[in-house]
């Protein structure tokens, strides 16, 4: 028998040797704050594991491989999706994390679950909620809301503490990398490694990505970057991640993470190129500016027709309390953050685009 069930549980053997190999800065399960709604324990997974699965086995999680991460419904096989991304941030914080001796488990499933209530067509299809539905949506709460009420049918998957607020707190938008305000950084430093692991992913493959699409040329990229970070995605990848392990500090008994002044200084050189040639190029803005006006009219379309909004939202298989409980434009805007590129493409030629008689 390779265990004995009388003595302790495999979950149980697992909170011990956290004791031994997280360090005082990390989170062990044990010492998670709990769910919202008081579970039964597992016997084979500790609250983070659990939480990982449930974000992997999730509607919201499959749907990302069809979401856009810059460039629009892309047709080439090697650009990143909004899914790809996810797991590079995944696979970038788990080595922080590794290296830091912190919860692997809780900044897994922080990372992938910080986009799952990202729009269809990426930041336009943001920028168009924003427009119509409120000036206060963006990804990061709509990330939450899909955790904590859309999936299971309206029933939420009950998360931990840890992973719901670092799921919010992870977005950066077009602020600061390092805020000043502390409150706008995630509780758990598994969380606010999750902050880095985003900006480090998506700085190399919307590089990376911008050049496989003649958008930009290597020969643009700033030499100050290339000289500091590498000229190749995997150096540029390894320098970032490196820093940020040797640099981060202790003082006051806290850990607190960051990047050398020179490494730092390349990043904000080579974030501010991507704004300005590849996010804000005539080439990417131009399909920005469609992508926002399919998803207004597809808004505007079933605020007019609210009766319409039951029926097409049968794939969500969303409970009667649902729809009893939120005002319409709530409805609205969640089945439209829901979607993916394709879907909302076909629904929009559906509702606007004459079908020929034969």
């Amino acid at each position: 028998m390779l265990w004995d069930p009388g003595i302790m549980t495999i979950r149980e053997d697992f909170e011990k040797r956290e004791e031994a190999f997280i360090s005082p800065y990390g989170v062990q399960a044990l010492q998670s704050m709990g769910r919202l709604r008081p579970e039964q324990p597992c016997p084979v997974r500790t609250v983070f594991q659990q939480d990982r699965d449930r974000i992997v086995f999730s509607n919201a999680f499959r749907r990302l491989k069809y979401k856009t991460q810059v460039f629009l419904s892309p047709l080439g096989d090697h650009y990143r999706t909004r899914l790809t991304h996810t797991l590079e941030v995944a696979e970038v914080a788990r080595t922080i994390s590794r290296a830091l001796r912190l919860n692997e488990d809780l900044t897994e499933a922080v990372a992938l679950g910080h986009d799952l209530g990202h729009t269809p067509f990426g930041h336009s299809g943001e920028s168009g909620l924003k427009e119509i539905f409120s000036r206060d949506f963006n990804h990061s709460d709509q990330s939450l809301r899909v955790v904590d009420v859309l999936e299971r049918n309206g029933a939420g998957l009950n998360l931990t503490h840890e992973v719901r607020d670092g799921i919010l707190k992870h977005s950066k938008g077009f602020g600061d990398i390092i805020p000043a305000d502390p409150g706008e950084m995630a509780s758990t430093v598994e969380g606010r490694i999750v902050r880095f692991a985003d900006i480090i992913a998506y700085l190399n493959h919307d590089l990376d990505d911008a050049v496989r699409s003649g958008v930009i040329s290597e020969s643009r990229i700033p030499e100050t970057c290339v000289k500091v970070l590498g000229r190749t995605h995997a150096l540029r990848a390894t320098t970032m991640i490196r820093d940020l392990i040797y640099s981060s500090r202790m003082p006051d008994g806290t850990l607190e993470l960051g990047f050398s002044d020179g490494v730092f200084s390349a990043m904000s050189v080579l974030r501010q190129f991507l704004y300005e040639n590849v996010y804000r190029s005539k080439k990417v803005h131009a399909e920005f500016i469609k992508a926002k006006k399919i998803i207004t009219e597809t808004y505007t379309h079933f605020f007019k027709n609210p009766d319409q909004l039951k029926e097409q939202m049968k794939g969500m298989e969303m409970s009667e309390a649902y729809f009893n409980g939120w005002p319409v434009e709530r409805i609205i805007c969640d089945y439209i953050a829901s979607m993916t590129d394709r879907y909302v493409l076909n629904l929009y030629n559906q509702l606007f685009v004459p079908t020929p008689l034969v």
